[in-house]
C-alpha cells in the first residue's frame, strides 16, 4: 500500500464507503477488500488542493462533473418516461446543481473525511464549494473504480427520489429570478431592477447584503443573503411565491 496512505485512513476511507449505504454486493466487497488502487482513488477524491497540489480531487471532480449528469439523465428518464425535453433539463439542471451537491455532501457528512491544508481549513467561505467540489469527486471516483453508473444510480436515486418531487411541486421556488422574469413579460411589465446593498464586513454572514426588487417603479420585496447572488435569490423566492400565492 502506498505509504502515504497509513492504515488508519484506510480505515476512515472504508467507514465513510460503507456509510453510504450503496445496494450492491459488489461495490461493498470491492470496498472491503481495501484494494490499493480503490483506496488510493477515493483517498484523492477526498483531498483538497490546499493539502496536497498534485493528488487532489480537482481532476475527479471534473470527471465526476460528467457523470453525475449521465446518472441524473438516466434517473429522469426510468423515472418520469413521459416528461418533455425542456422539463427533463430543467430537472436535471437543479438535482445537479452546486448547491444540491453542497446539500448532499452535509447529509453524508462528507467534511469530516475531506484533507484538507491549513488555509482551506480556516477559510470559512469557502467550506460550501468544498463539500461541493469534493462530492462531485466521489461521485467521479464511484464511477471510476466500477466503471460503470449503475452503483452510482443506486446511491442517488433515493436523494433523487424525494428532491425531484419536492421541485416538481413548486418549480417556481427554485428557479426564482427566471420564473419572476418570465411572469413580468406575460404581464407587460419592465423586467425586475434588483437593487443590492452590502450592509456588514463579516464574510459567511447571512445578513451581508440586502436586496430590494422593483417592478415598474414599485418595490415588491426585499431579502438579505451572504453574497449578492445570494441576496436576489432570496429576494426573488419570497416575490415570486407571493405571486403564486395570489394565483391560488
Amino acid at each position: 500500500m502506498d505509504n502515504l496512505i497509513n492504515e488508519k485512513r484506510i480505515e476512515q476511507i472504508i467507514k465513510f464507503l460503507n456509510s453510504l449505504d450503496i445496494k450492491s454486493a459488489r461495490f461493498i466487497e470491492i470496498i472491503n477488500s481495501k484494494d490499493q488502487l480503490i483506496i488510493q482513488t477515493f483517498n484523492e477524491a477526498l483531498t483538497h488542493s490546499s493539502s496536497n497540489k498534485i493528488i487532489n480531487y480537482e481532476k475527479l471532480e471534473f470527471f465526476g462533473d460528467a457523470v453525475l449528469r449521465l446518472s441524473a439523465s438516466d434517473f429522469i428518464d426510468r423515472k418520469y418516461k413521459n416528461m418533455s425535453v425542456g422539463n427533463r433539463s430543467e430537472l436535471r439542471a437543479q438535482i445537479v446543481s452546486d448547491e444540491w451537491l453542497t446539500q448532499l455532501g452535509k447529509k453524508i457528512f462528507i467534511d469530516k473525511v475531506i484533507i484538507k491544508g491549513f488555509k482551506a481549513i480556516n477559510d470559512k467561505n469557502s467550506k460550501d464549494t468544498i463539500i461541493a467540489e469534493t462530492t462531485e469527486a466521489l461521485i467521479g471516483a464511484i464511477y471510476k473504480c466500477f466503471n460503470s453508473i449503475k452503483e452510482v444510480n443506486l446511491w442517488l436515486d433515493n436523494f433523487w427520489e424525494k428532491d425531484s418531487e419536492i421541485f416538481l411541486k413548486a418549480p417556481y421556488k427554485f428557479n426564482a429570478k427566471s420564473s419572476l422574469q418570465e411572469w413580468c413579460q406575460r404581464q407587460g411589465f419592465d423586467l425586475p431592477v434588483y437593487k443590492v446593498n452590502e450592509v456588514s464586513q463579516n464574510h459567511g454572514d447571512p445578513k451581508r447584503f440586502f436586496c430590494e426588487i422593483y417592478i415598474n417603479g414599485s418595490k415588491e420585496a426585499c431579502c438579505f443573503g451572504k453574497s449578492h447572488k445570494n441576496a436576489e435569490k432570496n429576494a426573488a423566492s419570497i416575490l415570486i411565491e407571493k405571486i403564486f400565492l395570489k394565483k391560488n
